[in-house]
């Protein structure tokens, strides 16, 4: 019997994903035709940005790659667009003229970027920001222009600037609202995004309005004039303005539009053979632009192709969670409050935390968060349930965790959701999906539970979260397990397997790793030569043979190498504390090797940029100073305040206690950098709340963070416990570097390690277990003990000709 046939037109998220709903209900109930415009298959428009800031590549944003559509017996057409749809002959046609029968049409076909219809809008240099070809465009263009405005400071415009910046363009921002993200901040969260974006680089011009683009006589982008006629210079203009419902292909056709294909609850236009979704829809007067209300119709979209027939789309209630340039910002419902609402607001500008919770009624219809969007989820469950929140009042600022609903105080985000709590916003995807799917049909790792489920496919914000959710539900399997990601394309091992044979059978060289655990690759290659080095150091202190060739160059040579192939050499200043004579030799050297730049870093040390390699020993001898470790996955800095020594305000000496741990710690390598900071007060000068170890000194004692990252995503550091010695300090701290530091998986920063196990295993690992405490403290100290400065070693002759120049040894 012919099966009828269904043609989808648009090979997007929205139109794919109502597929894949649809095979999972009725797997044979059509032949499938896709129509995508692109020359690429189905992939995950939310990730452009990180593509276009170089942290991800095309193929690893493809949500279903070609063997997907051969796998289920989908015949799919790229780069054909389509250009009429006859509804009398039921046939769709392509601008090639190639015709497509159908007995059921879903029409996906998005959106289309708005572009001001100023003079200068068509010159070269003049570019969207919508799909790949976009962002191309704009890779492109960053390796042979300079300067760059963004006209648009929403969500879009912001990643596009973020991403230029970061390949080396100075960038403006123009944005007609007076503040940043005006659609899904309030003021005061939209100001502070601003100020962290200006410190990062960027640059703003508020409240201005593009008139016109200039161009030169070559029709390429020169400036921008704007209609208080100023001109800002340029030779890049990304237009990121907003979107409008593609809507051309159905208006032609017949069907009924307005802002949007108007449909039913049931996803359908006015010719019920005829269904839409996304972003072209307009359902009860709206039109989304957010993925999650997308998937939400892709499901009800299915459940009437499948012809069951009791679906139904009421709409979505909105929360927003973004991720601008590494920093989490949160927004739902009513946010901006008004006179008859009440406001809580928590506000930390030097935290970089603010948070806003809007109460109407004794129910919270609004939220706002920046920094800090650990509990938006539920923030969200609570304004769209609609419950008193009349008992929750006093602690409904601190979190989920801190009024007892799971009835477990302080516990892990996973283990205090219930089955119905949403972990995935965009995909609509709750716990229990989760857990039951891992329990059914036997997942390990987060990609198992991505292809699966959708959790974390999309914007991967909650990955972390899933990744709790498996070690909660498979315990130590999910390290172990053989079906997590190999370590490289050498073998078929994971890291944690790479572990534990070198800790069970005592492997100490490279060699010995290679044979044992039959390597494709006998000499083992990039990815995997650093990792395994740094495991069998871990594991065996003193017994393990360093392979400096299996260290990356800054590890090789104990110095930072810059871009014009010169290096950096940042001595260390223990606690940030210098002296004069340390001072005068820092001079001298300047002088003596011509350094070009002297410059003070973020972790209070100085640091000499341009230093040729061979005169890195030379330097160093000159210096007689300790190296700072400042180019390694070892230990960075100790930050400090002077605390109660000097300041008015301090409770205890941060400044010796900074220069005691630098002192346990030196020479200590790990799976990642790792940067520790002591306050000594709770103003917290020395910015402990984002550092991997941060010590926050109190009038009773100390206070200890833990997971913190002040890197490309801000991550805030988790409350760890509260001590009340100076040596408690050192012992508590420890143990959770060495246990990061035993468990963690290589190039992996604790914030990293403590996202997959949870911080309820580590506390129970060190705060709860005394003994245990004490035995990682005691490897740590064993493992640094003895430890010699790199540069007193190649002060001393060791490894020389790392240092001599190859036209020399020629």
């Amino acid at each position: 019997m012919t099966k009828p046939k269904l043609v989808v037109v648009g090979n997007g998220m929205a139109g794919i994903r109502t597929v894949e709903e649809l095979l999972a209900l009725a797997p044979d109930r059509y032949d499938i035709t896709v129509f995508g415009a692109e020359p690429h298959p189905n992939y995950n428009r939310i990730l452009l940005s990180p593509v276009l800031a170089g942290e991800q590549t095309f193929d690893q944003i493809v949500l279903n790659p070609l063997s997907w559509y051969s796998d289920n017996h989908i015949t799919l057409h790229l780069g054909k667009n389509i250009a009429k749809i006859d509804r009398v002959r039921r046939v769709v046609i392509s601008d090639d003229g190639l015709e497509e029968s159908y007995d059921r049409l879903l029409l996906a076909t998005g959106s289309t970027p708005f572009i001001l219809p100023i003079p200068g809008k068509d010159l070269n240099g003049v570019i969207s920001y919508r799909d790949i070809y976009d962002t191309e465009a704009m890779i492109a263009a960053a390796k042979v222009k300079k300067h760059a405005v963004v006209i648009g400071g929403g969500l879009l415009g912001l990643e596009a600037a973020n991403g230029l910046m970061l390949r080396g363009m100075e960038v403006s921002v123009v944005h007609l609202g007076d503040w940043l993200l005006d659609k899904q901040l309030d003021i005061t969260a939209g100001k502070l995004l601003q100020d962290s974006l200006i410190d990062r680089g960027l640059k703003f011009l508020m409240g201005q309005s593009t008139a016109a683009i200039l161009g030169n006589e070559a029709g390429e982008v020169v400036g921008v004039r704007f209609k208080d006629g100023s001109e800002l210079a340029t030779d890049l203009v990304v237009m990121a303005v907003g979107i409008r419902p593609n809507t051309k292909l159905a208006e032609a056709a017949g069907l009924f539009c307005k802002n949007g294909i108007v449909v039913s609850d049931a996803l359908q236009s006015y010719d019920p053979r005829i269904y839409a979704v996304g972003e072209c829809v307009n359902h009860r007067g709206v039109a989304y632009g957010l993925v999650a209300p997308l998937f939400e119709m892709a499901k009800v979209a299915a459940n009437h192709l499948a012809l069951m027939g009791y679906g139904q789309y009421k709409g979505s209630v909105l929360s927003t969670k973004l991720k601008v340039t590494g920093i989490d910002l949160f927004s739902a419902g009513d946010f901006m409050g008004g006179d008859e609402c009440d406001e809580i607001v928590l506000s930390d500008p030097a935290g970089g935390i603010y948070k806003k919770l809007v109460i109407k009624d004794d129910k919270l219809v609004g939220a706002c968060l920046y920094g800090d969007t650990t509990d938006g989820a539920w923030y969200f469950k609570l304004l769209r349930e609609g419950r008193s929140i009349s008992d929750l009042r006093d602690s409904l600022m601190f979190g989920e965790s801190s009024v007892g609903d799971s009835g477990v105080q302080g516990q892990s985000r996973a283990g205090a959701m219930q089955d119905k709590d949403e972990v995935c916003g965009c995909n609509g995807v709750c716990k229990g999906t989760i857990v039951s799917a891992i329990k059914e049909k036997g997942l390990f790792t987060v990609d198992d539970v991505k292809k699966h489920t959708k959790a974390a496919s999309s914007c991967g914000s909650c990955t972390g979260l899933v990744e709790q959710i498996l070690m909660n539900t498979l315990g130590t399997n999910f390290q172990e397990s053989p079906k997590t990601k190999a370590i490289c394309g050498c073998t078929d091992h994971t890291h944690a397997q790479v572990r534990q044979a070198i800790r069970q059978h005592k492997l100490v060289s490279h060699a010995e790793v290679y044979e044992f655990m039959e390597w494709r690759t006998p000499s083992g290659c990039a990815t995997c030569r650093p990792a395994v080095n740094y495991y069998m150091l871990s594991t065996w202190p003193k017994e393990a043979v360093d392979d400096p060739q299996s260290r990356f160059v800054n590890e090789r040579v104990h110095a930072n190498i810059q871009k014009d192939g010169t290096f950096s050499v940042i001595p260390q200043m223990k606690g940030g504390v210098t002296n004069a004579a340390e001072l005068r030799r820092i001079a001298d050297v300047a002088d003596k090797y011509a350094v070009p730049l002297v410059k003070v870093t973020g972790g209070q040390r100085i640091d000499l940029l341009g230093i040729k390699k061979e005169d890195l020993v030379n330097v160093w001898a000159d210096l007689g100073m300790q190296s700072g470790h400042a180019y390694g996955k070892s230990i960075r800095t100790v930050k400090t305040c002077v605390g109660s020594e000097f300041c008015r305000f301090g409770t205890q000496n941060s400044t010796q206690m900074g220069i005691d741990l630098e002192t346990m710690l030196a020479n200590m390598w790990s799976p990642h950098k790792v940067k520790l900071a002591v306050s000594g007060c709770p103003r917290n000068c020395a910015e402990s709340g984002i550092k991997d170890v941060g010590i926050i000194a109190v009038d009773s004692g100390w206070e200890l963070y833990v997971g913190g990252n002040g890197g490309i995503k801000t991550e805030v550091a988790q409350f760890f416990t509260k001590v009340k010695t100076a040596d408690e300090v050192k012992e508590y701290s420890g143990a959770f570097l060495q246990l990061y530091r035993e468990e963690a998986y290589y190039l992996d920063r604790t914030v990293h390690y403590i996202a997959r196990v949870g911080l309820d295993y580590i506390k129970q690992k060190i705060i709860d277990d005394e003994a245990n405490r004490k035995a990682l403290f005691e490897r740590l100290l064993y493992s640094l003990e003895g430890l010699r400065d790199p540069w007193a070693e190649r002060i001393n002759g060791k490894a020389r000709q790392e240092f001599i120049p190859i036209k020399v040894l020629a």
